[in-house]
């Protein structure tokens, strides 16, 4: 009970400090903090450490190059994270944590896995953006518009990996989990969300920019049509696919 009211505590006041900086919306906080109180109760601070490892270089990667970020988007500033955003990036986490309370060596390596996953994915997105050079497709390898699903750069890949590393480092400095099958299950969540990202996900078309993009309303403020792809399998879904990803890959690698 102690535990669980600590735990409280410290995601309550992290939740907040990024509800305070918009790094969160009013929903997304709550979703942190519930996510936050089930990962230090079932797992304790190693948990706890391996999710702000997540959670803290993610949150400051999107305040980075604002300008740059800015220019891509029009004139409208990153939205919060909403609490399906939350969940999609920290929902398998926190099951998996949850499904470790028996110290079960798979479900922690899944529990870093997952993180690591998102963390690459996040990383390889907020420094690849900033990349001089136009992304490709990951699958034609052809130049798409920058801040779309699948694109690639090798500014975005080296930053997926460091992403992957920042998570497995520490969950194998406080014996959470191996730091090489954290850290190649990180890479492979991230690599299948670009796959799934270039391939399924829905593509939009804004007709006033002539280009495409990802929401029903393109930052220029006109409403797009689809175009190509899944209707369904909007960016959080390929989230969820990439951290299922991470999990499972973790977990397989420290069964062999």
């Amino acid at each position: 009970m102690i535990r669980l009211a600590v735990g409280a505590v410290l995601a309550a006041g992290v939740a907040l400090a990024a509800y305070r900086a918009r790094a969160l919306s009013l929903d997304g906080a709550i979703a942190a903090f519930v996510v936050g109180t089930i990962v230090v109760a079932t797992g304790g601070w190693s948990s706890a450490a391996v999710l702000l490892a997540f959670f803290l270089p993610s949150a400051l990667l999107t305040r980075m190059g604002r300008e740059r970020k800015r220019s891509l988007r029009g004139t409208h500033e990153p939205a919060p994270r909403t609490a399906w955003q939350v969940l999609a990036n920290g929902g398998v986490a926190t099951l998996c944590a949850v499904a470790a309370l028996g110290a079960s060596a798979p479900f922690n390596a899944a529990f870093a896995g997952a993180f690591a996953a998102a963390s690459a994915d996040t990383w390889a997105t907020e420094i690849g953006t900033l990349a001089r050079r136009r992304p490709v497709s990951i699958l034609t390898f052809r130049p798409i518009e920058t801040g779309l699903s699948g694109s690639v750069t090798l500014l975005g890949t080296c930053a997926m990996i460091a992403g992957a590393l920042c998570v497995a480092v520490v969950a194998s400095l406080l014996r959470v989990a191996p730091l090489l099958p954290v850290a190649a299950a990180g890479i492979a969540g991230a690599l299948l969300d670009s796959i799934v990202g270039a391939g399924l996900q829905a593509r939009q078309w804004c007709p006033r920019c002539s280009c495409e993009c990802e929401t029903p309303q393109h930052y220029c403020g006109t409403p797009t049509t689809m175009r190509r792809g899944v209707r369904w399998i909007q960016n959080d879904a390929v989230n969820l696919m990439a951290t299922l990803c991470g999990a499972i890959v973790a977990a397989a690698l420290v069964v062999r």
